[in-house]
């Protein structure tokens, strides 16, 4: 059971990086003004941060578990969670307030963000932004090609423990 809520929640994670990253966003700027979808993309990569954070926890949460009950497979992608999770607070939740600064104080100042002295400012927060999104999506990719399955090196019996008491783990 650990093992397909695992599965569907990270497949949940890396589909909406993948989706919202790579085809709504391009989809919202080749459609609509930049300042529109930029407001858009924004609350879009918003929920998707909060969505990250929330799978991240959830999977390293059953992640750990695992290892505990002796699936030493999910070590390495807990590792892989680890890093993607790091990767939304710093991409997000870092560089995120920085740039939303750099918004209102072009409005404030009554022009839009392009035409404004934080341009420089704000693309270079955008490209490094845009950077730890790209690993994310990346390392989401490798997660779900290394997902472990129900099958995959079963529990590893631990120093002075019977084979039964592994077995008995395993079956939970």
């Amino acid at each position: 059971m650990a093992h397909r809520l695992f599965r569907i929640v990270a497949m949940a994670w890396v589909g909406s990086l993948l989706s919202l990253g790579f085809i709504a966003a391009p989809v919202l700027f080749s459609m609509l003004d930049r300042a529109s979808a930029g407001s858009v993309a924004a609350q879009i990569f918003r929920i998707e941060a909060m969505l990250g954070v929330v799978c991240a926890l959830i999977l390293l949460l059953i992640a750990n578990r695992m290892v505990r009950g002796g699936f030493a497979d999910y070590k390495r992608v807990r590792w892989i969670v680890a890093v993607m999770l790091l990767c939304v607070l710093i991409g997000y939740f870092g560089l995120q307030p920085f740039m939303n600064s750099l918004r209102v104080a072009a409005q404030e100042a009554g022009t839009d963000l392009a035409n404004s002295p934080y341009a420089k400012q704000f693309g270079m927060l955008h490209g490094v932004s845009s950077a730890f999104y790209v690993v994310e999506s990346l390392l989401g990719v490798l997660l779900v090609w290394r997902l472990p399955g129900p099958s995959s090196s079963g529990p590893v019996v631990a120093r002075g423990q019977s084979a039964a008491v592994a077995a008995r783990r395993a079956r939970r």
